[in-house]
C-alpha cells in the first residue's frame, strides 16, 4: 500500500529526474514554450497538450506541423477531437465499455458508437481536464493528474506525471503513472495530429503526399467495423493496403484500392489501425538505438520525424473523420484557401500497447496494461526526431 511519505519521495525523485523547480509563466495566449536548438513548442494544461510545434524545412522556414488552436481558453468547452493530449486513463477503445479484473467486472461510461463502448477513457478523459504544472524550464516541462477512484467507472485512484522535454532537434516524452489504492487498467499515449507542410503546400492542404513506414509492422489488431477489436492478429501482407513494413509508401497510394473501403470502419477509407511493433526478434534490443518504429516525411517541406519508443503498438489514423470545420492556427496554412483542417487533411500517429487487451486474455498483457499499488509503475517513453532534406 502507498503511504502518503512514499508517494512524495517518489513524486519528488520523478520530477527531479526530468526537470528542474525553476517556473516560467504562460504567454499572453495561455501557452508554456520550450525549446532547444531545431525544435520549440507550447503545450497548455488542458490535456497536458501539445498546442505548437515549430521544425524549419528544407527551405529554411519554420512551419507549425500540428493541429490545435490559437489560444488556451478556445480547447475548454470546444468539442475537440483529442487534440494533442493525453487521453487516459486508458487510451483507445473499450468494448462494451467494461472489463474484469481478477474476477470482479466494472462497467465505465459509455461516449462512443451510440454509448456502445469508451473512447479514450470516457466523456470526462485526461485530455478534457485542467492538469497541474510541476515544473516549467526553457527546455522541459511536467504536467500531473490525480485520477480519483471511482472516475468514469474506473477503479482506483492514479496518478500521473507527464514530461516534455526538447533536445537538439528531438521531442521527448516520458509517462508514469502510479495505480496508488487498487488494480485498474492504465494505457497512455501522445494524441499529436500532424501535417508537416504546415498545411501551407500550395499543391494540396492534404497529407496524402506523406510518406509513411512501420518497419516492425508486419501484423495488426483486427476489428470489427466500429473499430472494437475482435480478438485477431491480422497479417499485413506484402504489397497490401496495410503494407508499410516491406517499403516506405504514400500515405494516399493505395487510395483508389477497394481493399482499402472499410479499413477504418464502416463506410471508411484509409486508416484508423493499431499495428503491432514487433521487435522481439531483435532482442535484447535498446529501443532509442535500434531504430525508428515509424517514419514519416514529406517531400514538399523535406521534414521528416523518424519515431523511437519502448511501446509495442502503434495507432495510425489518416483523419479520415474532419470534415472542414476544425479551424487552422494562425501560424498555418496558405492565402487564398479556406482555414480549415479538410478530410485526410493531417495524421495521427500514438505509440502505445495493444488496443483493449483488457478484454483479450489470450494475448497476455496484463503486466502491460493492469497495474496496481505493489506492480510496476506503468511508463511510457518516447523520441521525436526531426530532420530536413537538403
Amino acid at each position: 500500500m502507498w503511504t502518503p511519505t512514499l508517494f512524495s519521495l517518489l513524486a519528488a525523485t520523478t520530477v527531479a529526474q526530468y526537470s528542474t523547480n525553476t517556473t516560467l509563466g504562460p504567454d499572453a495566449n495561455g501557452k508554456y514554450q520550450i525549446s532547444s536548438d531545431g525544435i520549440r513548442a507550447n503545450f497548455i494544461p488542458y490535456g497536458a497538450s501539445i498546442s505548437n510545434l515549430f521544425i524549419k524545412g528544407k527551405d529554411g522556414v519554420e512551419r507549425d506541423i500540428v493541429l490545435g488552436f490559437d489560444k488556451a481558453s478556445q480547447y475548454e468547452g470546444e468539442v475537440h477531437p483529442h487534440l494533442g493530449g493525453v487521453p487516459g486513463r486508458y487510451a483507445n477503445r473499450i468494448k462494451n465499455s467494461t472489463f474484469d479484473i481478477d474476477g470482479e467486472t466494472f462497467h465505465i461510461l459509455p461516449n462512443e458508437n451510440n454509448n456502445n463502448d469508451t473512447l479514450h477513457g470516457g466523456p470526462n478523459g485526461w485530455d478534457y481536464r485542467n492538469f497541474t504544472i510541476v515544473s516549467h524550464t526553457t527546455d522541459s516541462i511536467t504536467f500531473s493528474i490525480v485520477d480519483p477512484d471511482g472516475e468514469q467507472g474506473f477503479p482506483g485512484e492514479v496518478i500521473s506525471y507527464i514530461t516534455y522535454t526538447m533536445t537538439p532537434n528531438t521531442w521527448k516524452i516520458k509517462i508514469v503513472a502510479m495505480a496508488t489504492t487498487k488494480k485498474t487498467p492504465i494505457m497512455l499515449t501522445s494524441h499529436t495530429y500532424w501535417n508537416l507542410d504546415g498545411f501551407a503546400n500550395p499543391d494540396t492542404p492534404l497529407a496524402l503526399n506523406h510518406t509513411f513506414s512501420l518497419p516492425y509492422s508486419g501484423q495488426r489488431v483486427g476489428a470489427d467495423n466500429i473499430l472494437i477489436p475482435d480478438g485477431t492478429i491480422l497479417p499485413n501482407q506484402k504489397y497490401s493496403v496495410n503494407d508499410f513494413w516491406s517499403s516506405p509508401k504514400q500515405i494516399g497510394a493505395n487510395f483508389t484500392s477497394p481493399d482499402l473501403y472499410g479499413n477504418c470502419g464502416f463506410n471508411c477509407t484509409g486508416y484508423d489501425t493499431c499495428y503491432i511493433v514487433n521487435r522481439d526478434q531483435n532482442g535484447p534490443y535498446d529501443w532509442h538505438n535500434t531504430g525508428p518504429v515509424a517514419s514519416l516525411s514529406s517531400d514538399w517541406s523535406g521534414i521528416k520525424i523518424d519515431i523511437y519508443t519502448d511501446q509495442e503498438a502503434f495507432q495510425f489514423y489518416s483523419c479520415g473523420g474532419q470534415t472542414g470545420d476544425l479551424p487552422l492556427k494562425s501560424t498555418q496554412g496558405v492565402s487564398g484557401r479556406p482555414a480549415f483542417v479538410q478530410q485526410y487533411g493531417c495524421v495521427v500517429m500514438e505509440v502505445q500497447d495493444w488496443i483493449d487487451a483488457i478484454n483479450q486474455p489470450e494475448w497476455q498483457r496484463e503486466k502491460r496494461q493492469i497495474f496496481g499499488p505493489n506492480s510496476p509503475t506503468y511508463t511510457l517513453e518516447a523520441d521525436y526526431v526531426f530532420s530536413a532534406s537538403k
